[in-house]
């Protein structure tokens, strides 16, 4: 079975040492791709490559797995871990053109299983260069692709303070959503805010209600992520395209954190499933002992839906 996975793409040579990463509900996401050793897969977050390490193991003879990520340091990192892998092939693409990408594949309607891993990834978040964290001081990027789109502090430099208001309310739930973009907006006109110790410092210090038991800035940083990635959109349009070109029997797995990412994960699986397209299996939540092991599973969620034979 032929692939076209371009010398760009195709990975050869020697297998490389990977970073130590804990993927989040690891067996509950391959246990619900239910892979068979041939099958065609798709991971569209490989992220560090966790699940997709797991999922490999599974394949055999023509299994194919194929990885997406619109982070050119996963990508390359899937080059240098990946090496040794005939079954696998890594692509520098967003799941946004997941339906224009299988069909340029090849492998519309003939996927076996499709995993979604959203959110931030862990290797994104620890690197200060990166701009995610309000831990770390750094340039307050948040581009998932650096190679692509607009900065978080140029937005924050030419926004409306309403336009930023809104952002932090609608991604975030910011309830002191508007004293913050005030703020920023005075700010801004003596001191640019370039750096995420900056913003974070800001979001501080502007009085109002604020949870107890998160860091101020974690809402804002959220939403203006969430914003800057067009997060939210890409995954209406990638969780449609993963129905679309599954084959018959095949699953969806998608790992969310947080309620805006679920709230919309669930709609669209209902919809499909109301319209005898998908058969749902249920949500599942990592047990306390993944909890206490990886902090970062507290907030998961997994779906799992299948493409119903016939529809």
């Amino acid at each position: 079975m032929a692939y076209d996975c371009t010398p760009a793409d195709h990975l050869a040579g020697t297998e490389t040492a990977m970073p130590s990463h804990q993927p989040v509900m690891l067996d509950a996401a391959i246990a619900g791709l239910a892979p068979h050793p041939g099958g065609i897969y798709v991971d569209c977050t490989f992220g560090r490559g966790g699940h997709s390490r797991a999922l490999l193991a599974q394949l055999a003879g023509t299994g194919m797995l194929h990885a997406l990520d619109q982070d050119p340091e996963a990508v390359q990192a899937a080059r240098n871990g990946f090496a040794a892998h005939p079954n696998f092939c890594i692509h520098h693409r967003n799941f946004v053109e997941l339906a224009a990408w299988a069909a340029e594949q090849g492998i519309a309607g003939r996927i076996d299983g499709i995993l979604m891993d959203l959110g931030v990834s862990s290797p994104q978040l620890d690197d200060a260069a990166r701009g995610f964290s309000f831990s770390k001081d750094g340039p307050l990027d948040m581009r998932m692709n650096p190679q692509a789109g607009e900065p978080a502090a140029r937005w924050l430099a030419r926004a409306s303070e309403a336009e930023i208001a809104a952002v932090l309310w609608r991604y975030g739930e910011e309830r002191n959503s508007r004293r913050i973009a005030r703020r920023i907006v005075e700010t801004r006109g003596t001191t640019p805010i370039e750096t995420t110790a900056q913003l974070a410092a800001l979001i501080a210090s502007v009085p109002g209600p604020r949870s107890r038991s998160i860091h101020p800035a974690t809402r804002s940083f959220q939403a203006i992520r969430i914003h800057i990635n067009r997060e939210l959109e890409a995954l209406e349009a990638g969780l449609d395209a993963a129905i679309d070109v599954l084959a018959p029997g095949g699953r969806l797995v998608v790992i969310s954190f947080h309620s805006l990412e679920d709230r919309i994960v669930k709609h669209r699986l209902r919809a499909a499933a109301r319209a005898a397209v998908l058969r749902l299996h249920g949500k599942h939540f990592p047990s306390d002992a993944e909890c206490a092991a990886n902090p970062r599973a507290r907030s998961a969620v997994l779906r799992i839906a299948e493409r119903i034979r016939g529809a």
